[in-house]
């Protein structure tokens, strides 16, 4: 069976250096996830980083905590990082989600006019016991929406905010 797959793109008004260094940061990249909601089922998750802080080939990652009372856990590794074009980490051993199994997830920056065309996305398979599966046909394709979407709104919400037109704006006010 074929990786399922969404993405999302925007222009972010930044150079690609800055939303790379962005970017690479998985504090924010997992910020949706950090904050008890409704979308994690009133739960959340803590993220632990190596020595390389998901910031180099190899560096690994791990997500845990709850989501609708269900204990979870994510083992993951860096696989690709170009900078400041492309970043790519993936799961490692038996990940602990409800409605995805293996995931890579991503980025790839190009250098677009006054900002950076952004893209992010990620490539899963279905959970593999029986429950998730029938949970991940269902929800895996809202789950993977919701998840790339507030990454790259995160992104372009931060950007906007730090453009010397909305500082000028917010001083006026």
């Amino acid at each position: 069976m074929e990786p399922r797959h969404y993405e999302a793109q925007a222009h972010i008004a930044a150079p690609s250096t800055k939303v790379f260094e962005f970017l690479d940061d998985h504090v924010r990249l997992v910020s949706h996830m950090s904050k008890s909601s409704w979308s994690m089922g009133g739960g959340r998750m803590v993220l632990d980083a190596d020595s390389g802080e998901g910031r180099a080939v190899g560096s690994k990652l791990r997500l845990s905590g709850r989501a609708f009372g269900i204990r979870l856990q994510v083992e993951e590794v860096i696989t690709e990082r170009t900078p400041p074009q492309r970043k790519v980490w993936e799961t490692a051993g038996a990940p602990r989600l409800l409605v995805i199994g293996h995931y890579k997830l991503g980025f790839e920056l190009l250098p677009a006019g006054d900002g950076t065309a952004t893209r992010i996305f990620i490539e899963y398979d279905l959970p593999t016991g029986f429950v998730s599966r029938l949970l991940g046909i269902a929800l895996s394709g809202m789950y993977a929406k919701w998840c790339v979407t507030r990454m790259i709104d995160d992104t372009r919400i931060h950007f906007a905010a730090s453009t010397p037109e909305s500082a000028n704006a917010a001083s006026r006010s």
